[in-house]
Parts: structure tokens; sequence; C-alpha cells
């Protein structure tokens, strides 16, 4: 997928404010210790997710999240293709208060490399 030049601009200056966490640290977690949020659009999530991810597309995250998580404390791991469109939603989310927010660092392609940690519905 390829990305206006303006998208990676904003993803990378979200980057300065954010923490991105690597593929391969998510397995050190324990199980449900982390909210997956998929924000990519409809026809991505379809395709294939991680089981048990919740979708918000990221245009309409300030609208939908406050609906569905509630509670600011919810750790949550917000994914997305390649990892910018998941960093502005986490940049996004802990300027809404959320306090415990990461981006997945290279997003799904990252996630593909480690197999056992990818589950797909």
């Amino acid at each position: 997928m390829s990305y206006p030049q303006s998208i990676l601009e904003l993803a990378d200056d979200a980057r300065t404010r954010i923490t991105e966490v690597e593929a391969r640290d998510l397995r050190q977690d324990p199980p449900g210790h982390w909210l997956y949020l998929d924000v990519r659009e409809k026809i991505e999530f379809d395709q294939g997710h991680i089981e048990g991810a919740l979708h918000i597309p990221r245009l309409d995250l300030r609208d939908e999240i406050l609906k569905v998580v509630p509670d600011k404390a919810t750790p949550i791991v917000a994914y997305c293709a390649v990892g910018h469109r998941s960093a502005l939603a986490a940049d996004e989310l802990t300027d809404l208060g959320y306090r415990h927010v990461v981006s997945l660092k290279g997003g799904l392609n990252a996630l593909d490399q480690l197999d056992s940690v990818r589950q797909v519905a």
C-alpha cells in the first residue's frame, strides 16, 4: 500500500509523542492483557485481523472510542497494516486521555513474520 507523503510526515510526528511496541514483545504479555484496536478500513479488517480485536477505523476513532472503551486506563495496542495509521491513532487516543496506549510498530506486516503471535479471524 502506498501512502501520501503527508500521512508519513504526520505519522513520524506522532511517533515523537507515542510509544511503539515490537511484535515480538507482545508474546511476553499474558493473553488478554491488551485490547487490540484495529484502525484499518472495514474491507481490510474483513480480510483478516487479530482474533478478538476491536475495529474502529482511524477516522471514526474520536467519535466511537468512548462508546466502546470508556475506561481510559485500558491497555490498548493500536494497529493497522504497516504502522502509520496506528501511530496517528495512538497519538489521538493519548490526546483523548487514554493512559496506556501503544502502536504496533510495523503493523500486521510485522506480525506476519511472527505467525505464533498473529491470530487471524
